[in-house]
């Protein structure tokens, strides 16, 4: 369960304008919409992403997950319904659909820009419908374009469609954020709510496991409160603001698992079997708090899905769910990891792939140097670059910027070796400048497309970040920097 003040109190209040969408070839959406490929609208995210891993020698920790605090009669759920989420599947043809900010805001919520801004989506499909409860979550997977756009408290009001907040991830990466882009999704950990999600067409495909770690909510007084525990670790980026009134000592972001050594044979029922069966090979990602459940996994809404048989209430269930409670225990650490192709992958490999372990964002208000003109339209959430317009001459725009993470952890120490390698089309190029007050202690350059600038991470403390883009000349063009620790 979100809490509002979470992202809103991390965004910065900037006027950037959302750019456009590519649209990738026709054959892309063959791919989003493959029912066996991995980064598909049936099975999310890369084969090397997290949620798609076994660990191989999992060790369990102690940290366990308590019973319900208040309501002493609870049982932990495994269901669908009004906290959970449905995914809907945008498809070429779809029209665009803007989304509006709830009445008396300025628009819809966007962390990864740091506005609040109305927000068109490419392609609706017709069917979309937002959980009930107070969260409204619902996700729309664009298989054209390869975007998985995430909703918090979406609603149809008056024949318009209105949101507190909005997020997107890759379908085919990840699957959780990283430091520049650290919120991609509507949960509290900052994933999207198709993340570990048990999908409809999972339930009755005659397999003993579902193929990739679950989604787990836990109610405060087993989640940690970033005072005496942290409240998020990696791979979550991010926890509710008001994570201080927790008082367990499991974070977002812990995979929890069952051991080897639990009989999944011995429970009641083929559905409990199946998730006993997943949390022993693949455990369950903490991804949100709930209200005093001992733990929630989530199902997609429209499955009508029942732990209990036939709805019925059932002691041997009630049995069961408690000794799967009673034996989760956090992993604290394996050898390796299986990937979803049955590959096998080092630890390192498996945290750093990709860009996913950038520091840099190109967020923040871009002007034209030596102006305080705000150029409208500067940043682009879906391409994470800087759009440069076109000029009859060359021109450069500087962020003074607010885009380096901040996420626990990722900040690099005194003398890291560190690269920051340009992404940038046409004619644009990029450059970083790191600064101690007034003094310059870094200074990379302009840099073309692909060429990188290798370089310690300054001594010096309080470091602000100062980026400068170019081009123009006849034509659009974009620029990126990607921050790595080599």
């Amino acid at each position: 369960m979100r809490t509002r003040a979470n992202w809103l109190g991390r965004i910065i209040r900037t006027s950037i304008m959302l750019g456009t969408i590519a649209t990738t070839a026709v054959q892309a959406q063959s791919v989003y919409h493959s029912t066996t490929s991995y980064g598909s609208f049936y099975r999310p995210f890369a084969a090397d992403s997290l949620w798609n891993v076994k660990p191989v020698n999992p060790v369990l920790g102690t940290n366990e997950v308590k019973k319900p605090l208040i309501n002493l009669g609870w049982i932990p759920s495994i269901d669908d319904g009004e906290y959970s989420t449905q995914v809907f599947m945008a498809k070429a043809g779809d029209p665009a659909m803007t989304v509006i900010g709830k009445t008396g805001t300025k628009g819809v919520g966007d962390p990864d820009t740091g506005n609040f801004r109305p927000i068109t989506i490419p392609r609706w499909p017709a069917d979309v419908v937002a959980a009930s409860g107070a969260d409204g979550h619902a996700e729309i997977i664009d298989t054209v374009s390869g975007v998985v756009h995430s909703f918090y408290q979406l609603k149809k009001v008056n024949g318009k469609w209105t949101a507190t907040m909005y997020s997107w991830t890759k379908l085919d990466g990840r699957g959780f954020g990283n430091p520049a882009h650290w919120s991609q999704g509507a949960r509290s950990s900052g994933v999207a709510t198709t993340a570990g999600l048990i999908r409809l067409h999972e339930i009755n495909d005659n397999l003993d496991t579902y193929r990739h770690a679950l989604a787990m909510s836990l109610p405060g007084h087993t989640l940690a409160n970033g005072i005496s525990h942290p409240s998020y670790i990696y791979p979550a980026t991010t926890a509710d603001t008001s994570a201080h009134q927790n008082t367990g000592v499991i974070p977002l972001g812990a995979r929890l698992m069952l051991p080897a050594s639990f009989d999944a044979t011995a429970l009641s029922t083929p559905q409990l079997r199946k998730i006993a069966n997943t949390l022993k090979q693949y455990g369950a990602y903490v991804v949100d708090r709930n209200y005093d459940t001992a733990f929630r996994i989530y199902v997609e809404n429209g499955a009508s899905f029942n732990i209990m048989p036939n709805g019925v209430w059932n002691t041997a269930v009630v049995g069961d769910l408690e000794k799967i409670r009673a034996a989760l225990r956090e992993v604290v650490s394996v050898s390796g990891w299986s990937n979803g192709n049955g590959v096998a992958r080092a630890n390192a490999a498996i945290r750093s792939w990709g860009d996913g372990k950038s520091l840099l964002s190109m967020r923040g208000d871009w002007q034209t140097e030596g102006t305080s003109t705000v150029v409208t339209g500067a940043y682009d959430t879906w391409t994470e670059a800087v759009a440069i317009p076109k000029t009859d001459r060359k021109i450069t725009l500087v962020n003074y910027s607010n885009g380096i993470s901040r996420v626990s952890g990722s900040m690099p120490a005194a003398k890291t070796p560190m690269r920051f390698t340009a992404v940038t089309t046409s004619t644009a190029t990029i450059r970083l400048q790191l600064w101690a007050g007034n003094s310059l202690a870094y200074d990379s350059g302009y840099l073309a497309n692909g060429s990188f600038a290798s370089f310690p991470w300054p001594t010096v403390t309080g470091l602000s970040v100062k980026l400068l883009a170019q081009g123009g000349i006849n034509t659009a063009s974009t620029a990126r920097g990607i921050l790595v620790a080599e």
